[in-house]
């Protein structure tokens, strides 16, 4: 057992001791209980979670209660006045408490297909009874399946950590897939004959117009579980067999800022602090659609932010909300463009200025002016590495004397998948799986990988969470003199290089040998980067 193993056990005993002192009787088990057995919520899940507290029952009138704290005597008020009845309470080891929590206010993984295995069975074709005030996702008293099914599906989506939701028309149905850890999963087949009414309960959440099935259409929709508010952004485009609709999901809770958090190696983050902590110049962070570059930016300007620092920020679209922030929407429709709402920001006195992409030409040369204003500007650009995004500047028309003067460093990032500790598996590699990212083989160095063999805590994908992987190269003076005489990116990259930048497939290779990612991995998101 671990050292905090020991800790919460001695924590446990202690608590059981009090309870005892004052008469309150000890459970161990409380999956039998009523209220656990059937799913019952008397109270908030951020409520029970954050007080660690658990309605069990509820006899003559009074509420039964499980608590880890027995001292917890505030808490006890609380839920007198929540629930508005008297209660009487037991004690519960904590360990034992969360895991009746959770069993109580999750869903679990099968029951959304059971669900739809069930209408497939016997299914009843009930009609389009869907109401649009239908927006607590936990309800579960609407009579419509279409609304109880896509509440299933939503809500698995979001315990299981998915970014994104895939509704597909196919030849023979439906296909429900979500996106986890930057991977596609297959996971449902709805069917047929309610295909068109989960795209117009759809369409009703998002405010889109459900008469229209020909064009593409984006919208957005709010919706509450467990006490907190989750956004999704729909968006809606036409093909062969339908109207395919993807939902990305936008949830605060899964997402960790702070540059501490996002697994920068520590002298790559040491560099990258130094960096955007300038008063002036540009900070890129390059990297293909999905690799993070976003939650990069806002754990910077979250590390950066005080009071007596003005941070603006033109993005398409604002993903999050960010305190003492100001955050502007870019709008095509009114023709608010980046380039017009960075023109608009530089005259509200800024001292940070974040642009969600560098797109074109004038959006670029006004970053630069900006930077050589006395402005610290950070940005991104897709590019696959960072010597490849300044030959990308060059590309649309910048001049290389410009971004030598004003680029103080350039990001390239990646999200590798890590080996879910429940699955993991030794193994030794072969020559060309070590070659291939990048180490030196030497058969007397026995080398060993690891890999997930697959278990249902990943759902058999053999990963579980995503890890970056950085490569930081700072714009120093050979680096500067090389943009100048020429900007092709190989020749960028050899010296970047020889001044002691370590590319994206080394700390993948890192992260390997480690036993945190797999090799396979790894590769599989460096495939287009070239090793020197």
């Amino acid at each position: 057992m671990t050292s905090s193993g020991k800790k919460t056990l001695v924590k446990d005993k202690q608590a059981d001791l009090l309870a005892n002192r004052f008469g309150m009787p000890t459970v161990y088990d409380l999956s039998e209980y009523p209220f656990v057995k059937e799913k019952i919520k008397k109270l908030p899940y951020a409520f029970v979670k954050s007080k660690q507290v658990l309605p069990l029952d509820e006899i003559d009138g009074k509420l039964l209660i499980a608590l880890a704290n027995p001292l917890d005597l505030e808490v006890l008020q609380e839920i007198r006045c929540l629930a508005r009845q008297e209660i009487e309470e037991v004690f519960c080891p904590k360990s034992m408490l969360e895991e009746a929590i959770e069993k109580c206010y999750h869903q679990g993984e099968e029951e959304t297909s059971q669900y739809i295995a069930d209408l497939n069975k016997d299914s009843e074709h009930l009609g389009e009874e869907q109401s649009e005030q239908e927006y607590d996702l936990l309800s579960q008293k609407s009579p419509s399946p279409v609304i109880r099914m896509l509440n299933m599906i939503l809500i698995e989506a979001i315990q299981q950590g998915a970014s994104d939701i895939h509704f597909e028309p196919i030849e023979t149905g439906m296909s429900v897939r979500y996106r986890i850890d930057g991977v596609l999963q297959f996971r449902h087949s709805p069917p047929r004959e309610f295909q068109q009414e989960i795209i117009t309960r759809i369409k009703v959440l998002a405010k889109l117009d459900i008469a229209e099935h020909r064009l593409p259409q984006d919208g957005r929709i709010k919706l509450n579980m467990t006490g907190r508010q989750i956004d999704f952004r729909a968006s809606t485009v036409p093909i062969v067999y339908g109207e395919r609709i993807v939902l990305r999901i936008l949830d605060m809770n899964n997402v960790v800022l702070g540059l501490d958090k996002i697994g920068m190696e520590k002298k790559l983050l040491k560099k990258f602090k130094k960096n955007i902590s300038e008063n002036q110049g540009i900070v890129l962070v390059t990297g293909p659609t999905g690799s993070g570059k976003t939650t990069t930016l806002y754990s910077a300007i979250s590390e950066i932010n005080a009071s007596e620092i003005n941070i603006m920020t033109v993005e398409d679209p604002i993903e999050y909300k960010l305190n003492g922030i100001a955050q502007i929407g870019v709008n095509p429709k009114i023709n608010l463009t980046f380039a017009k709402g960075l023109r608009h920001i530089l005259r509200q006195d800024p001292d940070v200025v974040l642009i969600g992409e560098i797109r074109d030409k004038e959006t670029a040369e006004i970053a630069i002016q900006a930077s050589l204003t006395g402005h610290l500007v950070l940005s991104t650009l897709h590019t696959n590495d960072a010597p490849s995004a300044l030959t990308r500047l060059v590309d649309m028309g910048i001049e290389p004397y410009l971004l030598s003067s004003s680029v103080l460093a350039i990001l390239a990032q990646r999200l590798i998948r890590c080996i879910c500790e429940h699955c993991k598996s030794a193994y030794i590699p072969e020559e060309e799986e070590i070659r291939e990212l990048g180490l030196s083989f030497d058969p007397a160095d026995k080398k060993v990988f690891y890999k997930g063999l697959g278990c249902e805590f990943c759902h058999d994908s053999g990963y579980k969470g995503r890890l970056g992987i950085y490569e930081l190269m700072p714009v120093c003076s050979k680096i500067k003199k090389q943009i100048l005489e020429s900007a092709d990116a190989t020749a960028l990259q050899k010296v970047a290089i020889n001044a002691g930048m370590k590319g994206l497939r080394i700390e993948g290779a890192r992260l390997v040998l480690a036993g945190i990612s797999t090799s396979s991995e790894v590769l599989r998101v460096t495939r287009q980067i070239e090793l020197e």
